[in-house]
């Protein structure tokens, strides 16, 4: 029963593209890399240090392939940029930029894109996998690519780029997904500019980064002409994430969460509350992409690997705390959906960050999807979403529900 279990969730995180088909075994060239990228060495951080949030650290030509060798007529770079850790430091942060080469003049719309968990392994990176054609989310973001948008696709911090992927840290991963969008503009040859009208969008963990993007946008970078945002399969809250999959087969994203708000907050000594099962866990997750890390991490319980339970701890549900979202509101329109059945985000968590937005003023559009769970939400919606962000390109009405 447990064996099928396990296998039924890596299909379904797998099947849209929410996992990386890039696993530990297919992808250690990548890494042996890095040797010889500065930028991924962290040598070319220094001479950058003063360098603005989105200024771009490094870029290669590379390659967009939804399948191994697919077609798309499009222009890709893998860039390196300035971005901000959750602390308010400057970091480097990898991507990549998709430009469609369809011989358009004038302002072409951009949208930064961020993708579901895909992992915490460097060779998980969604631009380690568009040249290879084995991101599966790739199948999405070609929906975007196929209307003449470009797209800017961040790796987030720590993925492909020194230290642990801060993963679920709402404000480093909102930073990230923001400067990506300005690191687009900025690239030479991608053919973008200030006047580039832009849309945020993203689901699961792409739409806790999409959504703190969207509540950062006029604080953190005015200087985008956002759109809008659209965003589904929010994580808003992760103490009730936490509990709500710890034990089950989507246990193994509560181990990984822990590594990333480690990795973001050092002072949280994860390593401090972990006995032998979890130490071993936590390393083998440590090079893992989601497909293989789900299997390593289900079924069990934070009581099963730790010596005393970290998010009993008033740091740690500190630090947990301050990824929420809903704390503030977007300050452009939002397109918000979540699947009624959704077996790793609660419909309630969503439906909370709708309810806490619409408190705040801001201008929602919420879905309620109410055949399917988690991983089919976003193949069942993101047409819709996709023709909602076009309309906010066209400026027409926006018909918020609140």
């Amino acid at each position: 029963m447990h064996v099928r279990t396990s296998f039924r969730a890596v299909a379904l995180l797998a099947a849209a593209g929410l996992s990386a088909a890039t696993l530990t075994t297919a992808a250690h060239a990548d890494d042996t890399k890095a040797a010889g990228d500065p930028a991924r060495s962290g040598a070319a951080a220094p001479a950058r240090a003063a360098a603005a949030p989105g200024d771009i650290v490094s870029s290669e030509p590379s390659a967009f392939h939804p399948l191994p060798g697919q077609p798309t007529h499009t222009k890709a770079w893998k860039i390196h940029y300035r971005s901000t850790t959750a602390k308010g430091t400057p970091n480097t942060v990898s991507g990549t930029v998709i430009v469609p080469q369809d011989g358009r003049t004038g302002p072409r719309p951009l949208i930064t894109y961020a993708v579901g968990t895909v992992g915490v392994g460097d060779h998980c990176a969604p631009s380690a996998g568009f040249p290879r054609g084995t991101t599966l989310e790739a199948n999405l973001i070609q929906q975007l690519t196929l209307r003449g948008w470009a797209v800017a696709v961040t790796d987030y911090e720590g993925l492909g780029t020194p230290g642990d992927h801060t993963y679920t840290v709402g404000r480093a991963a909102g930073h990230a997904v923001l400067d990506a969008a300005r690191a687009a503009i900025r690239l030479p040859g991608a053919g973008l500019s200030k006047d580039s009208p832009v849309g945020i969008m993203g689901y699961s963990q792409g739409g806790q980064a999409s959504s703190w993007a969207a509540e950062l946008h006029g604080s953190y970078a005015p200087d985008l002409d956002v759109k809008g945002t659209a965003t589904g399969g929010v994580p808003g809250d992760l103490m009730k994430v936490a509990d709500f999959n710890d034990g089950s087969y989507g246990s193994g994203l509560v181990f990984m969460a822990a590594i990333g708000q480690n990795a973001a907050f050092p002072e949280l000594k994860l390593e401090s509350y972990l006995n032998a099962t979890g130490r071993s866990l936590i390393g083998a997750l440590r090079n893992s992409c989601v497909a293989d890390g789900a299997v390593l991490g289900s079924f069990k319980k934070i009581r099963d690997v730790t010596t005393e339970n970290p998010l009993e701890q008033a740091d740690w549900q500190q630090r947990l705390r301050e990824s929420q979202v809903g704390t503030r509101a977007p300050d452009a329109p939002v397109y918000l959906y979540h699947a009624l059945a959704d077996e790793l985000i609660p419909y309630g968590v969503g439906r909370q960050v709708r309810t806490d937005w619409c408190a705040r003023g801001a201008n929602v559009e919420w879905h309620t999807i109410p055949l399917g769970e988690h991983v089919s939400g976003v193949i069942t919606q993101s047409p819709l979403a996709t023709q909602w962000l076009a309309n906010r390109f066209a400026d027409k009405p926006v018909r918020g529900n609140c």
